[in-house]
């Protein structure tokens, strides 16, 4: 009997300690590699594979193009990166008397289409490197792990010795670019292709047509390029160029053209087939606005199907999206003829007419070999089943639709033009623990997409919009559920934005070009220290407040220049929040050293500040300096003079105004010291 106690309790302590070791170990993988999206399985070898001149690839399909060009765009990030001058440049062909440093196995071609393999297996040892993947695209998805293991001692380069078993959770991940309301060209276009494929997105949504401007060149309808658009489109072979580098990186393609709302574009070139009898404009300004196509009439139905069937071909993907949202129907409250066409079709509502509209759209895709998608304002029971429903509007609209046998995708709270946290973005789980839906209706839900509205975005600064906080939406899109740490992915998270430097994106580097621009060429460390702790208005506040922004507007401000998560912002609140806690002399230097730091930059600042566009940024500098003085002297005598306090506040509530279409990132922390010295140093 004793003898067994003692057996049992060893296999307790065992166990423990068996778990213990896998939880660490697992902890200490998460800190250790920056891969990003996180993947499905990972496990150590204690291995290193050097990298050397000597790097050879070789592939069991040396004809596939896929494959040939994503090695030989590794090879050359590899070099890039680690300065090794590679004596094969290329891939090539397996054979036994090769023994490669990365062996590379695939069993086919992938399809660019709805589930497709993407999955791959990656081993690394000291001898060699193994990629296995069903398909060349799972093999392009294990290429972006790899290039994300690279690390380095003082000697060597070196990849890390892992195994990795991976796969995506979501079969659509995506990133929908508004080029309607700002032009973006296709340079710029293939580079977020590029970023996309290195975090594994796999869906480019092109929205396409706006109030704006019609960026596409339509060959049958010409008034569209010619006069909606300002010179700003793309021809056929450009758009072919685009598909095929997307495809070559395992990307879809899904065009959008906005219908019937969002449309004062449409109708400029054609007016016959609006709701109202007026004289249209390209749409300048942001927002939503009234033109509607007219669902009663013929003719619009016939240039419909004359966009669409010119378009099918270009964009081979199955899906096309016709928009459908935010569609008021003032013009058809308006228009007598369509009232009357109402009555006689037993419409009751502008839903229903709209509904009228979208089956007849969805017959012209349909016989384009297309399958409609469109913003959940489309949704209604009528439709064909196979009809994917995109929301925007809320988790609701999505279990709606999965529960009545529709596909979804989810873009409500990956709206990064709203220019929100990445927090806020990678907490934002698709599927809600109380769903409700059956195993069968679950898997209608098929994903999500990040959202880059263009109203506030051109060539200089969408970088910074869209990255890197898409890249946390793709960890969520591929990753499992459980991986959900914040702080662990921001730390990964980090090091992945820097790469994607590599790949020309530019969200770091043009806040520079912006900074040198409006201080007119100046130094520019003080307007640093101030995007540090400075970010964009939430949401569209930028809009409000009397200013309106145009499509031509400048967009080469201080605002331009910011960003969400201002690093120096977070790390002052989380450092009030300890020193609030525990008075500790570290957290104390750190937060005078903050202040310190504001109080010089003022002084920095003011060498430079000779122009229009610096001299808004004064008194906001200014006040940061006199309250960063004013807060130190309390921690630094413990004591705050009731004078002290109530001067504190009056500059607090001043510098919670937005300045110059930002918000101080700091004012949590700020606060915060101020309460605790009212709390507790105030003196009369």
């Amino acid at each position: 009997m004793f003898i067994k106690i003692i057996d049992a309790r060893i296999k307790i302590l065992t166990f423990f300690f068996f778990t213990t070791f896998i939880s660490i170990n697992a902890q200490n993988i998460n800190e250790k590699y920056h891969l990003v999206p996180w993947p499905k399985e990972i496990s150590e070898n204690n291995q290193k594979h050097l990298i050397n001149k000597d790097f050879l690839i070789t592939v069991n399909d040396i004809d596939n193009k896929r494959v040939l060009k994503a090695t030989t765009q590794f090879l050359r990030r590899l070099s890039g990166r680690t300065g090794v001058f590679i004596d094969k440049g290329f891939t090539e062909i397996i054979t036994t008397d090769i023994s490669p440093s990365l062996l590379i196995n695939f069993q086919r071609a992938g399809k660019l289409e709805l589930y497709e393999d993407e999955s791959y297996q990656l081993i690394i040892t000291s001898k060699q490197i193994s990629l296995n993947a069903v398909t060349d695209i799972g093999v392009l998805r294990g290429l972006e792990t790899l290039l994300q293991l690279v690390s380095h001692n003082k000697n060597n380069f070196f990849f890390h010795g892992v195994s990795i078993k991976d796969a995506p959770r979501f079969p659509w991940r995506g990133l929908m670019i508004d080029v309607a309301r700002h032009y973006e060209p296709i340079a710029v276009l293939k580079k977020n292709l590029d970023a996309m494929a290195a975090v594994k997105l796999n869906v480019f949504h092109w929205h396409l047509t706006e109030d704006q401007g019609f960026r596409v060149q339509i060959k049958s309808r010409p008034k569209f390029h010619e006069l909606a658009s300002d010179g700003q489109y793309y021809t056929h072979s450009q758009i072919s160029e685009v598909v095929q580098y997307a495809s070559d990186l395992g990307i879809r393609v899904v065009p959008e053209f906005d219908v019937p709302g969002h449309a004062t574009s449409w109708l400029v070139a054609y007016p016959e087939i609006a709701s109202k009898d007026t004289i249209y404009e390209i749409e300048r300004y942001a927002g939503i606005f009234d033109p509607t196509l007219d669902p009663t009439n013929d003719k619009t139905y016939e240039i419909l199907d004359d966009v669409f069937t010119e378009m099918a071909p270009l964009f081979p993907d199955k899906y096309f999206h016709i928009g459908g949202d935010e569609n008021e129907g003032k013009h058809w409250d308006e228009n007598k003829k369509i009232q009357k066409f109402k009555k006689e079709h037993e419409l009751k509502t502008n839903h229903d007419l709209q509904t009228y509209f979208n089956i007849k759209v969805q017959k012209i895709l349909e016989k384009n070999g297309k399958i409609m998608m469109g913003w959940d304002e489309i949704f209604q029971p009528d439709l064909p089943k196979n009809v994917v429903i995109h929301s925007w509007r809320g988790r609701e609209s999505m279990i709606s639709a999965a529960k009545q046998g529709y596909k979804t995708v989810l873009s409500k709270g990956f709206y990064i033009d709203l220019m929100l946290p990445i927090k806020s973005h990678y907490l934002n789980e698709p599927i809600a623990e109380n769903h409700g839906l059956t195993n069968n209706q679950l898997s209608n839900i098929l994903g999500g997409e990040a959202t880059m509205w263009g109203e506030l975005v051109t060539p200089l600064s969408i970088d910074s919009r869209i990255w890197p906080r898409t890249a946390a939406i793709a960890e969520r899109l591929w990753s499992s559920k459980d991986v959900k740490d914040y702080e662990n992915m921001l730390n990964r998270l980090h090091t992945v934005s820097y790469r994607l430097e590599e790949l020309g994106i530019t969200h770091i580097r043009n806040r520079d070009v912006i900074l040198r621009n409006i201080s007119d060429n100046q130094n520019i460390k003080s307007l640093i220290n101030l995007t540090k702790i400075c970010e964009p208005l939430k949401a569209y506040e930028r809009n409000k407040g009397g200013k309106e922004y145009k499509t031509y507007s400048p967009f080469t401000l201080f605002v331009d220049a910011c960003n969400t998560d201002a690093i120096d912002a977070i790390n002052f609140n989380k450092t009030v929040k300890m020193y609030l806690k525990d008075k500790s002399k570290s957290s104390k230097e750190t937060l005078i050293n903050f202040l310190d730091k504001w109080v010089l930059n003022n002084i920095e600042f003011q060498e430079i500040n000779n122009n229009p566009l610096l001299k808004q940024l004064t008194s906001f500098s200014l006040n940061l300096a006199e309250i960063s003085t004013t807060i130190k002297s309390g921690i630094e005598q413990s004591t705050f003079s009731l004078l002290n306090y109530n001067k504190s506040k009056s500059l607090l509530m001043e510098l919670k105004k937005p300045i110059a279409d930002t918000e101080l990132a700091i004012i949590l922390g700020l606060e915060s010291l101020i309460q605790n010295f009212g709390k507790e140093y105030v003196k009369s």
